[in-house]
């Protein structure tokens, strides 16, 4: 069976509860795809790699948990993954409310709507 992307990885997004996530959580949705931002300039750790939503800076990809990200998107590769909520918990702590998962995307995907 065709799948247009496999789940890599599922955790919950780090520094959520120190960024602007608590603003926009009754806003947030499962299934909802958020954006990866690489943030090579970061003077703590120049392989983070940022979580937002419409423009909104939800927190980081969890240090040690996909160290392979940073270096695939640093080398051109970041429209191979994408990332979407997977699980909202707003009775949770904060750093455990919103858990995301990082899929791969199938390029068979994009040629398959390219000759639509």
């Amino acid at each position: 069976m065709y799948k247009p992307s496999r789940l890599l990885s599922s955790f919950h997004i780090a520094g959520f509860q120190y960024h602007d996530g608590a603003l926009v959580l009754s806003k947030l949705k499962v299934g909802k795809k958020l954006d990866l931002v690489s943030e090579f300039d970061n003077p703590h750790d120049p392989d983070a790699v940022a979580i937002y939503r419409k423009g909104v800076h939800l927190g980081y990809v969890p240090r040690g948990k996909i160290d392979w990200i940073a270096p695939m998107m640093r080398f051109g590769h970041e429209d191979a993954f994408e990332c979407r909520i997977v699980q909202i918990d707003p009775e949770a702590e904060p750093w455990d409310q919103v858990r995301v998962g990082i899929y791969v995307v199938d390029a068979r995907a994009k040629s398959q709507r390219k000759g639509e």
